[in-house]
Parts: C-alpha cells; structure tokens; sequence
C-alpha cells in the first residue's frame, strides 16, 4: 500500500512538472492599431519562469529586424506594479510613427552571460539575445497614417513675408500647406520633396543595417506675402493623403522693433527607452518651459535658435523621428532654427581637418557626415560644402537673418571658418554690413565656444584660432553677444577681447571701446558634464577658482530668453528646475553693461587705460533685474499651459530617467562627453 502511495505522488509531481514546462512565455501588445505619434500600447506578459532581473523587453522596428538590432529597450524589473519575479508585468509605451510597424520581444539575460566588450555608450553590457521567450503581434499605424504629416517645424527665410514650414511623410505623394488668417486656408502652396538614402551616409553605424531606418520623405513648403505680426493658421498635407491638425504661428513683423528669441545647444532627445547612446531625458523639461514662454507671448513673434548637437541622433536615424517629434509643440508655432555642431557633422574623412584639428574632429557624428541636418532643415542662405564622397553637400552651415532690434549670425565650427574661407568671407561680409541703426545689436551663434573656463582641454588649439581669426572680426564690428554650445554648462563672461576684460561702458569716458559679451549656453539637455578647470599648481585637487573674466557659472540645465528694443537686450537664463531666471544682464545699443556683475570681483580691468576702475554693482546681482512685462506674461499663463503640456510629457514618455530604481544599477564610466 505504501508503495502504491509513493508511486502515485511521483505520477502527480511529474504531471506537474510537465504541465510547467509546458506553458510558454506570452507576450501581447493592445491596441494594434495606432493613429498618431506619441499614442501609447500596453505590453503585458505572463508565464515566465525563474525570471531574472535582467530579462529585457526589445523594441523593434521593423519587425524584420535582426535580434540585436533593436531600437531600444527596456528590463522587464522597470515595469510597475514591480510584479516581474511573479514572471508577469506590464508596460505602457508612447510609440513613434517611424512609418513601419512594431513588434516586441521578451529575452532572458542573467549575469553569467554578461559580454564585456559589448556595450552601450555608458560603458554598461548591452543585452544578449541568445534566449528569444516571447515576440509579440505586429503594432502599427492605421491604413494610410503613416502617410498623414508629422514632426511639423518652421523656420525663417530671406524674406520678412514669408514662414517656412517642413514635415514628414511616409511617400512622396503631392503634399501643399494651407494657410490665412481668422481660421481660413486662404492661400495654397504646393511642398518640395525630398529624401536621403543609407548609400548617402559616410561611416557607420548610420550606414550599416544597425543605425539605418527609413527617414521617410521630407516635405518643404512656403507661405509668401504674409501680413507683418499677424497670427495665421494653417495646415500640411492633402486631401487624398489626409491633413495635420491645424497649426498656427504668428509672422514676423518688420514694423516693430521688438525682438523675442529662445536660445540654448545640446538639447538632444528624450527616448521612453533604453538605446546604444545615452539619451536627453532633460530635454523634455526645457522644451516644456519653453512652451510655457510661448503661450505667455500670446500674439507676439518670437523664433527658437538651437545652436548645434541638435539630436544627438550619431548614426541611429530613428533618434531624429523622436526628437521632430517632442519638439513639434514648439516648433510648429515659432521658428526653429539651427546651427551645425560636432555631432551632426563629425567623421574621420571629413574635408576640413588641419594637422592642428586631427585630435579634435573624430566620429561624433556617427557616420551623418551632415545629411539628416542638411536634409531636415531649411535654414536662410544658400552656404554649403562638399563632403567629398558621394554625399550630397552640406548645407546650413552660415548665414543671417534681421528679427526686430537683433541681426543674427549662424557659424560653423566644424568647418573651415579660418581666414579666406568661405565662411571667413561671409562672416566678414555680413558684419560689416550690418545696419546699426536697423538693428543696433549684433549676436553671434555658433557651437564650440570661443571661451570657456570649463576643464575642456581637446578643443584648445581649435579656440585659438577663433581667436586668432574670428574675435578681431567681432570687436572690430562690435558684435554684442556670442554664444556658444558644446560645454553642457551656462557662463557668461564679462565684455572682452584677448581674455582681457573691457569697460562696462558706465564712465563718461568717451573713447571706451564696447567688446563682445561670450556665454556658453549648452545646458539644454544632454548631461555629461566637464569640471570647471582646476588650479594650475593643484590639477588633481577638487577646487575650481571662477577666474576673473567667468562673471557667473552654473550647472543647471535650461535655457536662455533674449527680449530687446532699439534701446536695450536683456539675456536671462532660465532654470529648469523651476522655470525661474537664474542670471540675467542688460545691455544698451551703445554696448554699455549695465548689470550682471559678480558681488567677488567689483573692479574691471579697462584695457583703453590700462588700469582698473570701480563698477556699480547696483541691481546686477537680482537675477530678474531686467525683466520685461514678458515676466508677468510668463507667470500668468504658466499655470495653464504646464498642465497641459504634463499631459504631453506624460503621453510621450513614461519614465522621468531610464535608471528606475527597481532595474539595474549600471555604474557610469564616462565622465565626460561633448
């Protein structure tokens, strides 16, 4: 009898290991159908068995794609509720319209399998694929929407009349923008078209089956013979392909002298993700505010200036779908313009590499050599250089455009701008030429820094010849303002020329010479960090004297609101943290600073008498010292308009950082990264 007992537990601890091993992995996605970017799915799964906090979802598309050429990813130990040692959980995702469909796939990864010498920009392993448990059903755009335009964006032309509008679409089908005032498409304009290939590209990974996806094609329209200062509506598509929602911006207005502009670099892109590159989750906050300041203007012109390492794309095309996409609420309702940065542009055969830039040119651009920049984005002129492969020119490299008070000049930094160049030339050309009286203040973009007290030590050679060549032409024709990305922090410096401080203006001496103000203004979004530069006598202690000539310095991400009349700019810098101004400075038409010294150092070295003199500090250490009537426009409609766009954010991305707490804890290696 005993023996009958035993054998029939042994029967029913088979049966029940069998019908264990039995159940597999499930992994589905709901709903299948989606209609616009940022529209959400829910990925749920059960029945994995001895699961590791490593497991990993992959995202994939197209569903054709390799295993380990996943877009992104995300280890199932993210999930909330955290119900994955249970080998079940779910996720809620914001997908893109990369204009092909999606699918899903559950790895199992445990530590043992760990390859080092894989592994994503951070230096952490990138995930294994060895052990496929689950792939789901494909997810995609519903019939004919990944025709219907998306990632809408503006921009300035030659010409005051007119607004530039770009988009994309998923064929090359006829496309026209409707425009007019009071909600009426008055007037019509047929769209060029156009589109890169993965032939095009110059290095990998952007031209190798990794980092290559369809780009879509890129649709380029002109609304002409715009009314000045005008707020008009319009829409991008057509009627057998389906339109945008509408839009609206508001033209440029030569009859007034008020000049609005949002400016900062190095934004980057937000993912709901894990990728191969690290990611701007910070991006999402700057863009927010900056809609904020938007709605605060109401009927006010006002254009956006992002001045290099736009998307941080480096060869992985679906990166530029996700940031056109997070930035349409802005863009789409002011101006967007750009200026090239390394990483848009930088391959080792680029065409201008000098012996003395060979060690600060190298692949940052992940193989674009330039052509998803030159393609995405029309700006104003006609500059442009060979690549020297097959790859069409590079375009949007310099030019300049009059908004108001203000003359803006957009620079390359990445390509020859040494005297006679092209660039040279133009820069040389446009300065001189500028009408003071039009528009007394002159500001200057470009995007590695001139000056910087940062301890960034590669580009040095290349910061003396700006000096060398560029700063002379800047005092010369007295230039107001130079801005600068690539160092991810916020400075500004006192009026100078050969790291010597100039008059404030503030003496009634009449042969002081007014210098251009330098700020680096790269703190968008993109969170690698230099140190600021260490004594000289003690470079391996933690001590960062703030020289002389550095007025203010700050590590806090943000951006930066430029306000000017004929008579005076205000620059502030904005906060992300908590949408406030953190330093702001005035300046006059005649170049006098009025304000934004530092409380440590109130003396200014005069380089036209060769001593120092005693400046007022006054009211220059309150931050919003020179705030306009924009301040109170910004606090009455930021109650609004952040509710809203937390909607936004909410729907676009799931996660505020891509290290949950609950994941692993990849440890960062790379201490710094421009």
């Amino acid at each position: 009898m005993g023996m009958m007992l035993f054998i029939f537990y042994m029967c029913v601890i088979i049966i029940n290991i069998q019908t264990s091993s039995s159940i597999k992995p499930t992994l589905t996605v709901t709903p299948n159908s989606l209609t616009k970017s940022t529209d959400r799915v829910q990925i749920q799964w059960t029945g994995i068995s001895s699961p590791s906090n490593l497991d990993w979802l992959g995202i994939y598309s197209p569903p054709s794609s390799r295993n380990d050429h996943f877009i992104g990813y995300k280890f199932l130990s993210q999930s909330s509720p955290s119900t994955w040692q249970s080998g079940y959980g779910s996720f809620s995702l914001p997908l893109t319209n990369l204009r092909s469909n999606y699918s899903f796939r559950i790895f199992h990864w445990n530590q043992s399998e760990i390859n080092p010498k894989k592994h994503d920009h951070d230096h952490n392993p990138l995930p294994a694929t060895t052990h496929l448990l689950a792939k789901s059903e494909e997810v995609g755009f519903g019939s004919g929407m990944t025709n219907v335009p998306e990632q809408i964006h503006l921009a300035y032309t030659e010409r005051d009349d007119e607004m530039r509008v770009m988009f994309v679409c998923g064929d090359d089908g006829e496309r026209f923008v409707r425009y007019g005032v009071n909600g009426n498409n008055d007037d019509v304009a047929v769209a060029s078209v156009d589109r890169y290939e993965q032939s095009m590209m110059c290095d990998a990974p952007a031209n190798h089956s990794l980092g290559w996806r369809d780009p879509g094609w890129i649709f380029d329209a002109l609304m002409i013979n715009l009314k000045p200062g005008v707020k008009y509506f319009y829409q991008v598509g057509s009627d057998s392909k389906g339109w945008s929602d509408r839009k609206s911006f508001v033209s440029r207005n030569s009859h007034s002298d008020e000049t609005i502009a949002f400016l900062f670099g190095d934004m980057g892109t937000a993912t709901p993700y894990s990728t191969f590159y690290r990611t701007q989750d910070e991006s999402l906050s700057t863009v927010k505010w900056i809609l904020r300041d938007i709605e605060a203007l109401g009927d006010k012109p006002a254009h956006i200036s992002h001045i290099g390492d736009i998307s941080y794309a480096r060869g992985f095309s679906w990166v530029w779908d996700e940031f056109f996409t997070m930035i349409e609420p802005i863009a789409s309702r002011v101006p967007y313009h750009v200026c090239i940065g390394n990483h848009e542009y930088n391959w080792p055969s680029q065409p201008f590499m000098p012996d003395w830039a060979k060690g600060i040119y190298g692949k940052d651009g992940g193989g674009e050599c330039g052509i998803p920049y030159s393609l995405r984005f029309h700006m104003p002129g006609n500059s442009s250089e060979t690549t020297r492969t097959n790859s069409p020119a590079t375009r949007n490299l310099y030019y300049s455009l009059d908004v108001g008070s203000v003359h803006f000049v957009y620079i390359s930094t990445e390509t020859n701008f040494l005297s006679g160049s092209n660039q040279y030339n133009f820069i040389k050309n446009d300065l001189e030429s500028v009408n003071r009286t039009k528009t007394p203040f002159v500001v200057i973009q470009g995007h590695r820094p001139m000056y910087t007290t940062s301890n960034e030590n590669r580009d040095a050679p290349m910061r003396e010849k700006m000096l060398e060549h560029l700063e002379p032409l800047f005092v010369k024709n007295k230039v107001t303002l130079a801005l600068w990305g690539h160092v991810h922090r916020y400075e500004r410096f006192c009026p100078i020329n050969n790291f010597t401080c100039g008059s404030m203006g503030q003496r009634a001496d009449s042969d002081w010479k007014a210098f251009p103000v330098h700020m680096v203004i790269g703190m968008a979004g993109q969170d690698w960090q230099p140190i600021w530069t260490p004594r000289k006598d003690h470079q391996d202690v933690p001590i960062f004297p703030q020289p002389e000539h550095s007025m203010y310095r700050g590590g806090e991400f943000g951006y930066t609101r430029l306000v000017a009349t004929k008579e005076k700019l205000t620059f502030s810098y904005i906060g992300n943290h908590d949408g406030e101004v953190h330093d702001t400075v005035e300046i006059l038409a005649s170049g006098q600073v009025l304000n934004g010294v530092r409380d440590d150092i109130a003396v200014s070295k005069d380089v036209n008498s060769g001593g120092t003199r005693k400046v007022d500090v006054g009211s220059g250490q309150k931050a919003a010292a020179g705030e306009s009537s924009f301040s109170w426009y910004v606090k009455v409609a930021s109650v609004l308009v952040l509710g809203a766009f937390g909607g936004y954010c909410v729907g676009y991305i799931s996660r505020s950082r891509k290290e949950s707490l609950s994941g692993p804890n990849w440890t960062q290696v790379k201490s710094e990264e421009i």
